[in-house]
């Protein structure tokens, strides 16, 4: 049973004695684990083509280590998924041995990887059999130039193998989009097609400021608004009144829009424009360590420097659960509060 929450007479939420609980009632049951910085593209909105300084690899969380803090997540605070992300998680030697060991846990979360999917293709069967069930890959476009174009690498068919993999070795499958004024936002059709044709579900994600370079600009950015009258050019899209549970992405019924044949289903995800800070249950660890209440906060608490010098179970989760109550009320939505975290999406893990 969840630990209670009292409301004083202020309305402000007191600390549950169990639970990552914050001062506004909310409750993270949702662990995105950032295994590292590093990544094999250098997307536009995301990385500058020279790339990034990363933290060097003793700095990051071994598989011990990640383990550990999923087994505090899942048995004290009732953590029920955990997505690893980076960087591009495919970059750890040692991934497979950090599902393996993360899915032999008692009661453990359901498992699920953030991937551009080049070297998914001789990897997938043994993450399938290590304990992970979905992937979630990272796809902006299907034309090859414009791929090379907004991740400055070639790799397009890698990442198509990746994919096929994927599917053949049964994982789950979702894809994530980002569009981008005057390069690939007029393709938003195709692209859903092509992801219909397959049988993954797509999602479009409106861009984030999260760029190292803070050149993130709200009026370049392609709204949630502006996405669905894109798609509308060929499909009927319908909301699909299933609860979200949680979930960032409003999901729309996807039908033909001249036969109304039931096509499959979209998400949408409007971090900005229509955000859902308010039914937040995430909680995030960077690579090196840190907790982080907020994908777009600056706010960080050190947990492996303290593991590292003797903490104990009980002390690594008091100080993950101060971190939560701390988190923010929101990130300042589609206004001049908005925060743009000093970190870039690398760093932080997504």
């Amino acid at each position: 049973m969840a630990p209670a929450i009292l409301l004083g007479t202020t309305g402000s939420v007191d600390p549950a004695p169990a639970g990552l609980v914050d001062r506004f009632g909310r409750r993270a049951v949702d662990l995105r684990v950032s295994l590292t910085e590093r990544c094999n593209l250098r997307c536009t909105y995301c990385m500058p083509a020279a790339g990034l300084p990363f933290a060097p690899d003793e700095a990051l969380m071994t598989a011990t280590e990640i383990e550990r803090l999923v087994r505090i997540g899942s048995s004290r605070f009732g953590v029920r998924k955990v997505r690893f992300t980076g960087g591009e998680p495919m970059l750890r030697h040692d991934l497979i041995d950090v599902i393996a060991r993360c899915a032999a846990l008692p009661d453990a979360p359901e498992l699920s990887l953030t991937t551009n999917a080049i070297g998914l293709a001789h990897r997938a069967q043994g993450l399938y059999d290590a304990g992970l069930r979905r992937v979630n890959v990272s796809l902006d476009t299907v034309d090859p130039d414009v791929f090379t174009t907004v991740t400055r690498r070639p790799f397009l068919d890698k990442v198509i193998a990746g994919l096929s993999a994927a599917h053949d070795a049964g994982l789950d499958i979702k894809v994530n989009a980002v569009l981008l004024r005057g390069i690939n936002d007029e393709a938003a059709p195709e692209l859903l097609r092509w992801c219909l044709e397959r049988g993954y579900e797509l999602r479009f994600i409106e861009q984030m400021p999260l760029d190292p370079d803070h050149a993130w600009d709200r009026t370049s950015m392609i709204t949630a608004a502006e996405t669905r009258a894109l798609l509308a050019t060929s499909f009927a899209l319908t909301p699909d009144d299933a609860p979200r549970d949680g979930a960032p992405a409003e999901r729309y019924r996807v039908h033909d829009a001249v036969t109304g044949e039931p096509l499959g289903t979209v998400g949408i995800i409007a971090s900005i424009t229509e955000s859902f800070c308010a039914d937040c249950t995430r909680t995030r660890l960077t690579a090196d360590g840190h907790v982080r209440s907020c994908l777009f906060s600056d706010e960080e608490t050190d947990v492996l420097g303290p593991m590292r010098s003797g903490a104990d179970d009980d002390q690594v989760a008091e100080l993950w659960r101060l971190a939560m109550w701390a988190k923010p009320r929101d990130h300042g939505d589609d206004s001049d509060e908005l925060v743009h975290p000093t970190r870039g999406m690398s760093a932080i893990g997504g």
